[in-house]
């Protein structure tokens, strides 16, 4: 039995020495079956890689891998869950907020029949604004696109060699892989942990990583944004048969006059903005499909090597 620890790195230089440390403390020195650690740089500008490259000196069962520029944390999750061997595989951030305790609980669950293992929040010890824009998120998800996803969410997680064959196949671009572990259906288990504020450097999550992660989430597993133009569409064209009867009844009674022009102008403004926020949305769907036409891969790895090739 071996079980694979992939670690997307995106500027963790001050985190990855105390997160190896933890890692030999809180799982190696526990377990009695083979392991492996697979680093993936997400185009990290710091010294992240350099020091992924001193541990990887110092523990022949870690694996290294730097891709050529920041492809986002989906990107690089792919290329280290392609690039491992063991018999299932633990998502783990670098950022140490999540306890390294839980792996040893999903790896129970998993030998007890689970496929998949979510490491769920029960809380979290962050800011309100934190809080807030996750539980939107969720709430969205849920309401929106993936009924199954866990109220507080998730971002740690197992998943079986089986499950790592399916995702890997998918060769999605534009996805969240969240998303992807919930749509496939596999037998899955919970386990809990709560959150700790981060203590080492600073979050590189921002605002436009985070609504790029709503965008990808929504276009890609639900069918909301265009059953709300459709309906937009529908409520429009019926108003503008009703309106077009109005006005035909007005004419004809010769009360039509100049005054009008102030309602006409609002209502072409409103159709106006309804018409741009229609282009919009079947842009974000057409663009999309254009993406997933080029073929390109979704990672390119510059840089790595494993055990065997150190040796």
């Amino acid at each position: 039995m071996k079980v694979s620890i992939i670690i997307p790195v995106y500027y963790n230089e001050e985190n990855l020495r105390p997160l190896y440390a933890d890692l030999k403390e809180k799982f190696i020195s526990k377990i009695d079956y083979e392991y492996e650690i697979v680093m993936v740089n997400d185009g990290s500008k710091d010294k992240s890689y350099e020091v992924m490259q001193a541990l990887a000196a110092e523990d022949p069962n870690l694996k290294i891998f730097s891709l050529a520029r920041n492809f986002g944390s989906h990107a690089a999750c792919l290329c280290g869950l392609a690039n491992s061997t063991g018999d299932c595989a633990v998502i783990k951030a670098a950022d140490l907020q999540e306890p390294t305790e839980l792996i040893l609980e999903m790896v129970d669950s998993w030998k007890a029949g689970n496929n998949v293992v979510l490491a769920c929040r029960k809380d979290r010890e962050e800011s309100k604004s934190q809080k807030g824009f996750a539980n939107l998120y969720y709430w969205m998800v849920r309401k929106a696109a993936l009924p199954q996803m866990p109220k507080n969410g998730f971002d740690v997680y197992l998943l079986d060699r089986k499950v790592i064959n399916v995702i890997d196949s998918l060769d999605e671009k534009n996805s969240a892989i969240t998303g992807q572990i919930l749509w496939s259906g596999f037998r899955t288990g919970i386990v809990y942990y709560v959150r700790k504020a981060r203590e080492i450097g600073t979050s590189k999550w921002t605002l436009k990583k985070k609504i790029r992660l709503v965008s990808d989430t929504l276009f890609s597993f639900s069918t909301l944004p265009i059953r709300l133009l459709e309906i937009v569409g529908f409520i429009t064209f019926v108003a503008g048969i009703i309106w077009a009867i109005v006005v035909l009844i007005a004419k004809l009674g010769g009360n039509i006059s100049a005054d009008g022009f102030t309602t006409l102008f609002i209502f072409q403004l409103l159709s106006f903005g309804v018409l741009m926020l229609s282009m919009g949305i079947l842009g974000e769907y057409l663009w999309r499909t254009f993406d997933a036409s080029r073929k390109r891969p979704p990672y390119i790895v510059e840089d790595g090597q494993d055990a065997d090739e150190r040796k």
